[in-house]
């Protein structure tokens, strides 16, 4: 791989990284109800990304929409349900609490990985498996009633995309582009009965454009693309910028505390994410 590919590389996921990062703020900003806010952000986010479909490889849609069988619609599915539960948590629980739980995804996906596809994980993966549970643990076990629902909407939608992941190692005739375009879709008409759609003001109108567009539509392709550039390992390091930089942004912008155990329970579990992946990588190296 040549400097330039590589330099274009960490400035998508980069880029990925920080558009993702921004999810929590814009709960935080806008008025609207949740429903109204997952509406919105849904048709907004699967209008952007269809704007950028046919610029990719899968342009040919009604070609791909034939492809994806069975497995493509699960993943239309639990990418819809995933959703839901990503903004509904963001309500009732800290950024941060949303931010580290979905950190844990890579070893929920690796567990659910050894059980379905008889893919047996690494030692160091169960053992960094274990150190973020023990994180997660700490930081919702104290996290008090007020916060107990959204961190288990937070787990639901850590354990939902952990399943979308297992689903497009195992079918990767997948198109995650399309697929995920139609899952920002659905999550808008199922929401769309208890949403007030017509009862936004300009200003929750523009930052719902934001939340779809920047938040989704250029997030996801931005990390699609850049994946393809560099090793795994800088990728999953890079990404894992999300998790620090989410509560970063609301603590900037309006002063979201973050509790002594949000910060301890993040530390463990952003330590075992990236002490597994610099591990992982060292092996690999020594194998070869």
């Amino acid at each position: 791989m040549n400097r330039s590919s590589h330099r274009r590389g960490l400035l998508l996921v980069g880029g990925s990284a920080i558009a993702w990062s921004l999810g929590g703020l814009f709960t935080r900003v806008l008025t609207v109800d949740t429903a109204t806010m997952i509406f919105w952000r849904g048709l907004f986010g699967a209008l952007g990304l269809a704007m950028v479909i046919p610029f990719t490889s899968q342009h040919a849609v009604r070609a791909r929409l034939r492809q994806m069988g069975l497995a493509g619609w699960l993943f239309v599915l639990l990418g819809a349900t995933g959703m839901i539960c990503y903004m509904s948590a963001l309500r009732h629980t800290s950024v941060a609490n949303v931010a580290i739980i979905y950190a844990t995804a890579p070893f929920m996906a690796a567990a659910l990985a050894w059980m379905a596809l008889r893919e047996a994980p690494p030692r160091s993966a169960l053992i960094a498996s274990g150190v973020a549970l023990l994180g997660v643990a700490l930081m919702v076990g104290f996290s008090g009633p007020a916060g107990w629902f959204g961190d288990a909407l937070a787990l639901c939608m850590t354990a939902t995309m952990a399943v979308a992941a297992v689903v497009a190692r195992r079918a990767t005739q997948i198109p995650i582009l399309l697929t995920s375009c139609i899952a920002s879709l659905l999550s808008a008409l199922l929401c769309w009965p208890f949403a007030s759609p017509l009862h936004v003001t300009l200003w929750d109108l523009l930052i719902l454009a934001l939340f779809g567009v920047l938040n989704f539509a250029l997030g996801l392709p931005l990390y699609t693309f850049g994946a393809r550039l560099l090793p795994a390992i800088e990728t999953a390091l890079i990404g894992a910028l999300e998790s620090p930089l989410a509560p970063l942004w609301v603590w900037l912008a309006i002063g979201e505390q973050l509790s002594t155990n949000t910060l301890l329970g993040g530390a463990i579990v952003m330590a075992a994410v990236v002490g597994h992946s610099l591990w992982n990588h060292a092996a690999k190296t020594r194998g070869r």
